[in-house]
């Protein structure tokens, strides 16, 4: 069964950097359009950036400029390289696809970031 983990989370003073990736595995990984969510204390989960099939590119104003996504379809992963983090920035991050939440058989463990100094 496909699945989904993430890692690369951690504690990181404001200002500082941080680069996420998420596994996947099974065959689908280079057919669908893969995104990035996360999950800010007391808050839904929410949309935050997204890369498609063949490498376009889409983000949310609040990490726009400061977040790049990226993808490496033959090693079935996927990136999210993060600048200029701010407090508000602390988050379970996950990745799925958004065209299906189950297309890799729901969601990850996820993975924190905490911004604080």
């Amino acid at each position: 069964q496909a699945q989904l983990v993430e890692s690369g989370g951690g504690l990181v003073q404001p200002g500082g950097s941080l680069t996420l990736s998420c596994a996947a595995s099974g065959s689908i990984f280079s057919d669908v359009d893969m995104a990035w969510y996360r999950r800010r204390p007391g808050k839904q989960r929410a949309f935050i950036a997204r890369i498609s099939k063949s490498g376009a590119k889409y983000y949310d104003s609040t990490v726009k400029g400061r977040f790049t996504v990226s993808r490496d379809n033959d090693k079935k992963m996927l990136y999210l390289q993060m600048k200029s983090l701010k407090p508000e920035d602390t988050a379970i991050y996950y990745c799925n696809s958004p065209s299906s939440v189950e297309t890799f058989g729901g969601w990850g463990q996820g993975t924190q970031v905490t911004v604080s100094s």
